[in-house]
């Protein structure tokens, strides 16, 4: 496949956009965050990092988003996740790194549930950036105002001004009730492979508390966290892109 153009596949009657670059396993796989897609800053850095080492790697668009096909309003953990878990079995081979930026770290942490539970132990490692798992349940029903709970209550969804686009965020009822379907900060999470966290201390967005939670769930062993006194939630500065990077070359030397 050529790693300029996207290739698209059928998930469940939706086209989805799929780039794959191949090369050395364990590959890495990109899993981005909420309306984000696979050309963001971090994806395309460390595609170009994934070429200079000859390494397999692998990315897509969730429905909604960047290329593929379908309404982002209709998107939800559980839907986003089945079309990742198609990509992967579809496009993958061999040992595979997870890379999860924000919410991809939520879908990494489930499709390693989910592969695990179908006798799939290929996921070598995690890469976790400023990961929102639970995001839903943990981050946005706690402080919903009253405006927002009538809205969903009425309308199905509220929106939320962005930092990041010149469009809202919009969060619909379907999306937090599937989160509660999807929670994985309830209890030890056993990802049977070493994980890397990177979190900015200075992120508004997913508190570096809820790393702190996240690590405190994973087997001591087997995670290690990188805090970032000045890093936001982009992490999208070089010097962010190249801890990124350090952090993926490291846990492919681990587990090579």
């Amino acid at each position: 496949m050529d790693a300029s153009a996207p290739v698209f596949i059928d998930v469940n009657g939706t086209q989805i956009a799929v780039r794959q670059a191949l090369g050395s396993a364990p590959g890495i796989v990109w899993l981005g965050g909420y309306k984000s897609d696979m050309l963001g800053t971090k994806a395309e850095a460390l595609s170009a990092w994934a070429s200079r080492e000859g390494r397999a790697y692998l990315r897509h668009d969730y429905s909604g988003h960047g290329e593929s096909g379908g309404e982002f309003a209709e998107g939800t953990i559980s839907k986003w996740l089945a079309e990742s878990l198609a990509v992967f079995r579809r496009f993958s081979k061999g040992k595979q790194i997870l890379v999860g930026s924000s919410m991809g770290a939520w879908i990494a942490l489930r499709m390693v549930q989910e592969l695990r539970k179908a006798g799939d132990d290929r996921i070598a490692g995690l890469v976790l950036l400023a990961p929102a798992p639970d995001f839903t349940v943990e981050l946005i029903e706690p402080v919903l105002t009253r405006a927002q709970k009538r809205d969903l209550s009425k309308k199905g969804f509220f929106e939320e001004p962005s930092d990041y686009s010149a469009e809202p965020y919009i969060y619909t009822r379907a999306l937090i009730e599937d989160g509660r379907a999807n929670r994985v900060m309830t209890g030890p999470i056993d990802t049977h492979c070493p994980v890397h966290i990177v979190q900015g201390l200075a992120d508004p967005d997913v508190p570096s508390g809820h790393a702190l939670k996240l690590a405190a769930l994973l087997p001591a062993d087997d995670v290690t966290l990188s805090l970032i006194p000045d890093g936001d939630h982009r992490l999208s500065r070089p010097e962010d892109l190249d801890m990124l990077n350090r952090a993926v070359g490291d846990l492919i030397q681990r587990v090579s």
